[in-house]
């Protein structure tokens, strides 16, 4: 007789539950163990207005729905075809543990109770679930099965995609080249033969007849390659290749939603804000965001003033990026005298994400920075609010997060360039020359 394979159990760690407070509906027909510590940490989380505060009141709403007055015993089924969930009660260390780990710490007391399931269902697999790669560490030493939260990661195949996102064309017909020189509408795509060609593909050709390379988008509306024409935008000029494509996207009224990515100095932040003032009259108001990761530490506390002057050197790089704009003009110039009217009656608004979180974005252009340190249900919260003539542009730098429980696989700004390829109302870029300064540039590569 064939032995039945037993369900895995899962515990979970409460930086999964923060990260997607729907987590538990992720695991299918296995069982799902939560701590009594997570429940005292959400406890901590719960009031707020950050995401993780919401995800905190969510889940903790989404536990009370599934138990229904029961009592949690040997577990409730969270759903159909999915397993049983419970909450495990507290257990003292072992042996083991006390020898080893000396603080009597959450992240101690969830290994505790990962190992007391351990001992006590040697016939089943227990695997400890959390984004802490500390707490892995600790748990694989105990000799106890962890993993990353891998729902929403991207594989490294399709990273590279995002990487490398410009095609370059070889041997094209001189003829196909007029043409989509002299002709607005473009040439039709099948007379270049592209397999697997999607909404807004970005191409460069190499041609004998002009000293740059000829940049193309695929429309695919009209199943044509156009010419991208290099524009400028509110004195802001493209310095390469990679920044007249993301100017065309930006000034493309059909886009509705863009990635650009790029490692620091190539222009990103730049490029988005200039793109907004120079499209300024179709939009009630430009909102420039980030959101500031440190807000929960306590140094924030040294600060002086009032929360937001405590935010305000955080925001100092989206100034920089206006004060370059500025500089493109005189002084006194009436683009220059624009800009500081449009910051006076907020019309062009620079603002923690935190205080933007909530609003009703009709007919705005959104620049949100640094987006890379964003989890992906962070980045779905802010795309669902987006009304009817709103443009959304996330920018940053997948080599560079900050918060400790993403990576370059998992956080919001990858998983966003991933999973909308193709889409005709979204557009992607990376762009990979530094333009800030030769210095700068030479410390990307080599440091």
């Amino acid at each position: 007789m064939k032995k039945t394979k037993l369900p895995k159990i899962f515990v979970l760690d409460t930086n999964v539950i923060l990260h997607d407070f729907r987590a538990i509906h992720n695991f299918e027909e296995n069982n799902i163990v939560i701590p009594i510590a997570v429940i005292e940490e959400l406890d901590k989380f719960k009031k707020g207005n950050e995401t993780i505060n919401y995800n905190a009141r969510e889940f903790i709403r989404e536990m009370d729905k599934i138990t229904d007055n029961r009592l949690f015993g040997n577990g409730i089924e969270i759903g159909k075809g999915k397993g049983l969930i419970k909450v495990e009660m507290g257990h003292p260390f072992s042996e083991e543990m006390a020898d080893s780990l000396f603080e009597d710490t959450q992240d101690h007391r969830i290994l505790a109770t990962t190992q007391h399931i351990f001992e006590n269902n040697k016939e089943r697999q227990v695997v400890l679930v959390s984004k802490d790669i500390n707490l892995r560490m600790k748990a694989k030493a105990l000799g106890l099965m962890a993993e990353d939260y891998l729902t929403d990661k991207i594989t490294e195949e399709k990273l590279d995609n995002i990487m490398q996102d410009v095609t370059t064309l070889e041997a094209v017909n001189e003829t196909i080249v007029e043409e989509l020189f002299y002709k607005e509408e473009g040439v039709p795509a099948k007379k270049l033969n592209i397999e697997n060609i999607y909404a807004n593909q970005l191409f460069t050709i190499n041609t004998k007849a002009q000293e740059q390379n000829m940049l193309v988008r695929y429309h695919k509306s009209t199943d044509s390659l156009v010419q991208v024409k290099r524009q400028k935008a509110y004195g802001i000029e493209p310095r390469n290749d990679e920044q007249a494509f993301a100017l065309d996207i930006l000034l493309d009224q059909n886009i509705k939603l863009i990635s650009l990515t790029g490692t620091a100095g190539t222009g990103k932040t730049l490029l988005a804000l200039a793109s907004a003032l120079a499209q300024e009259r179709m939009y009630n108001q430009i909102l420039l965001s980030r959101p500031v990761i440190p807000l929960k530490n306590q140094e924030m506390g040294f600060l002086p003033g009032d929360v937001k002057e405590k935010l305000g050197p955080y925001m100092i790089p989206l100034f920089d990026n206006l004060a370059v704009i500025k500089r493109a003009f005189g002084s006194t110039s009436k683009e220059v005298v624009k800009i500081e009217e449009m910051l006076k009656t907020e019309k062009l608004l620079i603002s923690p994400l935190a205080y933007i979180r909530g609003r009703s974005l009709s007919s705005i252009f959104f620049i949100i920075d640094e987006a890379q340190n964003l989890t992906p249900h962070e980045v779905k919260t802010i795309i669902t609010r987006a009304g009817e003539d709103t443009k959304l542009v996330f920018t940053g730098d997948v080599h560079q997060i900050d918060s400790p429980y993403l990576d370059i696989h998992s956080n919001g700004l990858t998983y966003l360039s991933e999973r909308l390829s193709g889409q005709e109302l979204f557009a992607h870029i990376n762009l990979v020359q530094g333009e800030r300064s030769e210095l700068s540039e030479l410390a990307g590569k080599l440091l």
